[in-house]
């Protein structure tokens, strides 16, 4: 997928995740998220950093945390969460147009949209559907790379199969279930486990 068409799905999942975020209670806002020890507000925090970060702010920011990556992502995260709600989804909004990005591919901002918007809004029971061809390059994308979050060592010898889209990838024990949830599992989303079935789920589950 070419960066122009990404972008075009990165503006739009944020749009929507503006919309989910200024319609949240105060008791929402504080609930867990699927992110470990993250709130909502502290995720809404985690992707309004990204969407706000370039490559000259990351690296001074990771100098700044000794090069340790989460670290300097919970750091930044509850920095911009401590802004509070309505801030924060003014400052997102801003964000649906723009193009700056951290030194990463394209396609890894797709993914910070994508996988965190699930992170909100899955324990929150809120349902939100991404389009199918930004889903589908985001899980090929994902089954590549080890960047960050280690989805091509989770998807290794697994036969990955979507039962809500056409897309089957990979060889081995079965692991099937819709796209998104493979997604968020490749992205190491423990909570994901009950949508997906087949004999390479223990497997699969062991990687998480």
């Amino acid at each position: 997928m070419k960066a122009e068409e990404t972008w075009k799905y990165i503006h739009a999942e944020r749009a929507e995740m503006t919309e989910t975020l200024a319609s949240l209670s105060p008791d929402q806002w504080a609930a867990s998220s699927w992110c470990d020890g993250w709130s909502v507000q502290v995720t809404a925090g985690h992707i309004l950093a990204a969407a706000e970060q370039t490559p000259l702010s990351f690296y001074r920011k990771m100098i700044a945390a000794g090069f340790r990556f989460n670290v300097f992502a919970d750091r930044d995260a509850r920095q911009l969460a401590a802004v509070g709600p309505e801030e924060l989804v003014r400052r997102l909004r801003a964000r649906t147009s723009t193009t700056n990005h951290p030194p990463a591919p394209v396609m890894a901002m797709l993914g910070e949209i994508v996988v965190h918007g699930e992170d909100i809004r899955r324990p929150l029971g809120l349902a939100h559907q991404s389009p199918e061809a930004a889903l589908v390059a985001l899980a090929d994308s994902y089954r590549k790379t080890n960047l960050l979050i280690g989805a091509k060592r989770r998807s290794a010898g697994l036969r990955l199969r979507a039962t809500d889209v056409a897309w089957v990838r990979g060889e081995g024990p079965e692991v099937a279930g819709p796209l998104i949830s493979l997604i968020v599992a490749m992205a190491g989303r423990k909570g994901a486990q009950s949508d997906l079935t087949g004999d390479g789920v223990s497997t699969f589950a062991g990687r998480l």
